[in-house]
């Protein structure tokens, strides 16, 4: 894992030269031990291609990344999702912690259960004690999947902040609505890498 992150973070320039980079974290609590997750940026499918294409060319890529770091990689995922219409991608105020909740709804899509999920999140935002950073749902990987991407100053903080918005009968009364189309949910902790552009 550490020889996997510092290649990383001696060539990550390689491939944002090719697309955005927006976060890149090691996963601390909630998921597989040596477990990254990263997002990237694309303007559409057309755009994802032609990055794709331009990395296959890529021998510098190729050569001081890809190929010595495929010796390292045990398992690999990849979704692509979109940001929900009611949210924009956020900026944090200042470094951080992250959770990644990731929520397995029912089958039906938005139209299901869109606007209750939104009063869950917005309830939790209302609250103060944390930030949102994102909201997307899962358009190819597993359907009826959204994760929601938020910033807290500390795991401690984060942790308080949930105690309290557990006695909030706002916030009580919208989760109960919404976990009638939840089927799952995983929360991880994530670590921002120092090459992180959100760190």
């Amino acid at each position: 894992m550490n020889e996997f992150l510092e290649n990383t973070k001696k060539n990550i320039h390689l491939r944002t030269a090719h697309s955005e980079l927006v976060g890149y974290w090691s996963v601390e609590f909630g998921g597989r031990m040596n477990k990254v997750f990263h997002i990237w940026k694309y303007d559409n499918f057309a755009h994802r291609t032609q990055v794709r294409k331009a990395l296959a060319k890529d021998k510098e890529w190729q050569e001081q990344y890809l190929i010595p770091n495929l010796a390292l990689i045990d398992i690999q995922e990849s979704e692509i999702t979109y940001l929900v219409p009611w949210c924009k991608l956020e900026k944090p105020p200042k470094e951080g912690i992250y959770e990644l909740a990731t929520f397995q709804m029912k089958p039906g899509g938005p139209a299901l259960w869109g606007d209750s999920f939104k009063r869950a999140v917005h309830a939790h935002i209302n609250r103060g004690y944390t930030k949102l950073v994102g909201v997307f749902h899962a358009e190819y990987g597993v359907l009826n999947r959204v994760h929601v991407l938020w910033w807290n100053e500390s795991a401690d903080s984060r942790a308080a902040g949930r105690h309290q918005s557990h006695e909030d009968p706002r916030v009580v009364a919208a989760v109960r609505e919404s976990v009638n189309f939840l089927e799952s949910q995983q929360n991880m902790l994530l670590i921002p890498m120092s090459f992180s552009p959100l760190k």
